[in-house]
């Protein structure tokens, strides 16, 4: 599906790709695909590039055209965890500039919006790639935000009881902030190969820029904090569940120990040989209550060390 919106008039839709327009283009078919390389003339390979999952932000020159690849954030329908990251590719020559995104994301829509509302004016293809850049850090932030959330809401289930599901949980999380760590961290290495593409300043908005390596390294920091937090919680989870084993390993230890006892009194009683009970009355009474005896005694022994 592709749109053809005018950048200069708040991202007004418009029917046919012309001057100061940005072709938005979501989870391409062959119509589109064909339509971007037959007729805008879109190196082919581009779009290849954009189609792969985990291809790593970067930039790219070909035939005049400018590929820059950035990672943005999306509620996992593709993985086994609940964020993951995907390309989103900006190409453009001249006057043209064209996104490509083969997943629906929740970002683009939300930047039309934006800057809509703001009435945010885009001069050229870098203030479009910085504003990705900025949405993008902006949606990590909110996204980390919701996996802390998960995090908190763990920890208090914890309180209760540890199943196998809430240990899993952490670990998905776990994978979700390791994508996002590397694509923050290869968004910035793009950004800094940007400053060097788009020397001029009269081309380049310098507090827009400033404000994007501002936010991704704000999203950065915020990634690390959270990994940091819940490795802790991980490492935590652990030791209580080894100190829950030990636990139950040492009372069961006990009881074993406090059975044992009456075990081998009766074992020697019952032996085939004279043990000077035989004709006493109350033998067996006396045997049992000896047992009994010798038994409460290592259960008080036990409880005094804690044991029990």
């Amino acid at each position: 599906m592709r749109k053809f919106l005018i950048c200069s008039k708040g991202f007004i839709e418009a029917e046919e790709s012309n001057k100061d327009c940005w072709i938005n283009v979501v989870c391409p078919d062959a119509e589109d695909f064909k339509y971007l390389t037959d007729v805008i003339g879109v190196p082919e390979s581009f779009l290849n590039d954009i189609s792969d999952v985990d291809e790593r932000p970067r930039t790219d020159l070909e035939d005049g055209w400018l590929l820059t690849i950035i990672r943005i954030p999306i509620i996992s329908k593709i993985r086994d965890t609940p964020f993951v990251t995907v390309p989103l590719g900006v190409i453009s020559r001249k006057d043209i500039i064209i996104s490509v995104c083969y997943y629906e994301t929740e970002m683009i829509p939300d930047f039309i919006l934006f800057s809509q509302r703001k009435n945010i004016e885009i001069r050229n293809e870098s203030d479009l790639i910085l504003r990705f850049f900025l949405s993008s850090a902006v949606w990590f932030l909110k996204y980390l935000k919701q996996i802390n959330n998960q995090i908190i809401k763990a920890q208090k289930e914890f309180n209760s009881s540890i199943r196998n599901e809430d240990l899993l949980s952490l670990m998905k999380l776990d994978q979700s902030l390791v994508f996002f760590n590397t694509s923050i961290r290869g968004n910035e290495v793009v950004m800094s190969k940007l400053r060097t593409i788009f020397r001029e300043p009269k081309y380049i908005d310098m507090d827009l820029l400033e404000d994007v390596e501002t936010e991704t390294r704000q999203a950065h920091n915020t990634v690390n904090i959270y990994t940091d937090i819940l490795n802790s919680t991980m490492n935590a989870l652990g030791s209580i569940i080894s100190n829950n084993v030990n636990t139950i390993m040492k009372r069961m230890t006990s009881v074993s120990l406090i059975l044992m006892i009456p075990t081998l009194i009766a074992s020697l009683y019952g032996m085939n040989v004279r043990n000077h009970f035989e004709q006493v009355t109350n033998g067996f009474t006396i045997v049992c209550f000896f047992a009994l005896g010798l038994s409460a005694l290592a259960f008080i022994i036990l409880k005094k060390i804690r044991w029990f």
